[in-house]
């Protein structure tokens, strides 16, 4: 039975495990989205969700901070955490991450994931937009293009022939039966 038994090992002792756990953090609240494997995403969200809560306090903003700067080393971090991420959510009562599986890697077969923080999601730009705003530059450069074709004299068939791989294998030929005759 797996009675009081709450977290995933991940095959590290417990110092290692809690500095990859703090890693993985500072990355995901840096980028708003990184890559890892499912199981490190499975961990990761738990304890990313519960600093994302403490940035959200709107009482004790220092005691917080403290709390957060414990486990997020990076100064600049804890600043975007309080400021940007901590606003963003501030609404929202929990379930600040997604984990998206990716499938296995391809070296050793671990399971891949996504995590990312809602809000992050990529955003293509629509075709119309971007066809719109390439299409002049489109027909200037194909317009540059054009003369640059036009200025270069095209190759007769008799030149052809000669700087033809055909046409070297034909002069050999006459060259053989010359040295012959």
């Amino acid at each position: 039975m797996r009675h009081r038994v709450a977290h995933r090992k991940l095959g590290r002792k417990t110092a290692h495990r809690i500095a990859t756990l703090r890693t993985l953090a500072s990355a995901l609240f840096d980028r708003e989205r990184i890559q890892t494997t499912l199981m490190k995403a499975k961990e990761l969200r738990p304890y990313a969700e519960k600093l994302i809560t403490l940035a959200k306090r709107d009482d004790g903003k220092l005691h917080a901070r403290r709390q957060v700067a414990a486990d997020i080393r990076d100064d600049s971090i804890v600043r975007k955490l309080f400021d940007t991420l901590g606003q963003r959510f501030s609404s929202r009562p929990g379930g600040y991450t997604r984990i998206l599986r990716l499938g296995p890697r391809k070296g050793d077969g671990a399971e891949m994931a996504i995590v990312e923080l809602l809000g992050s999601e990529y955003k293509p730009e629509k075709k119309g937009a971007k066809d719109a705003a390439k299409a002049p530059e489109a027909k200037a450069e194909k317009a540059a293009a054009k003369p640059g074709k036009a200025a270069r004299p095209r190759k007769t068939k008799d030149e052809g022939e000669a700087g033809d791989r055909k046409g070297k294998a034909k002069s050999k030929g006459k060259k053989s039966e010359a040295a012959a005759e």
